[in-house]
């Protein structure tokens, strides 16, 4: 379904709007007898040259995601987050090292492909599950750095180069390849130092695909909802604070309300 068009379901009816948060990632708008709700799923406010930008819209009840629903999560520019990327690379080279950097294979790698052409357009090599995922993008018009596979020969010289790989390859056989090397991790979880000192990465990255604590505020202010429900995440935080302003806001409990915090299986802390 394209974004904006209705599809009528009885008495009902639904649309797709952005999420902003992955390519193709939607917002479901249903209306049914003079009421509107908004399901978000998941979704973020900076702008984002791999996918549409978050489309707020005013609805009777809205039900968001509250992944980083805390003070403390409040993210920095995606361009100076990309030029510390590179700097880190850069760096690195200097040093004969190869730079890992995990990041989830859909959605924030390509973001960082994206991103990085403002510095360089040089090759990026990519982990297998990446490299797929990419060509999607790909497909999809979306601009990004040339990639390259990493392959089975061990030949090849990885010194100085930039790999994307998925979490889960890290601390695995795969990662013998690249000889020495340094490791980043692009995740809002980076915002705390702890968190990434537990994770045992050299680098962290604030960079999300989710909304942070402001946005998550503008963003349920944006749409005039008269009832917010909060789900996946802090949504106990954000609950106070909503209900403190004069909107009513509560928690939506689901089948995966437990899914809560850094290292649980919200969409920022699993490979997509």
């Amino acid at each position: 379904m394209d974004y904006g068009v209705p599809l009528r379901l009885g008495t009902t009816t639904v649309s797709l709007h952005p999420a902003g948060h992955i390519l193709g990632s939607a917002q479901v708008r249903i209306e049914h007898e003079g009421r509107t709700w908004v399901v978000s799923g998941d979704y973020k406010r900076q702008p984002d040259p791999t996918c549409a930008l978050f489309e707020p819209i005013e609805c009777d009840v809205f039900i968001s995601e509250a992944t980083f629903a805390l003070p403390v999560y409040r993210w920095p520019g995606t361009e100076q987050v990309a030029e510390e990327i590179f700097r880190w690379w850069r760096s690195n080279r200097e040093r004969g090292l190869a730079s890992v950097l995990f990041c989830y294979a859909l959605g924030k790698a390509q973001r960082v492909l994206a991103e990085l052409r403002a510095f360089t357009d040089e090759p990026v090599y990519v982990h297998g599950s990446v490299g797929s995922l990419v060509g999607v993008y790909r497909g999809a018009g979306v601009p990004m750095l040339p990639t390259l596979p990493v392959g089975t020969e061990k030949k090849t010289d990885f010194s100085g180069a930039l790999i994307l790989a998925p979490p889960s390859a890290a601390a695995t056989p795969w990662m013998r390849r690249f000889g020495d090397h340094s490791t980043g991790f692009c995740s809002g979880w980076m915002r705390v130092r702890g968190d990434r000192r537990r994770r045992g990465y050299d680098r962290g990255f604030v960079l999300s695909d989710h909304a942070d604590w402001p946005a998550l505020i503008e963003t349920c202010k944006a749409t005039r909802a008269k009832q917010i429900l909060l789900t996946h995440g802090y949504s106990d935080a954000l609950t106070r604070y909503l209900n403190e302003q004069g909107i009513a806001a509560g928690a939506l409990k689901t089948h995966f309300g437990e899914d809560e915090g850094p290292g649980a299986g919200t969409a920022e802390t699993k490979e997509d």
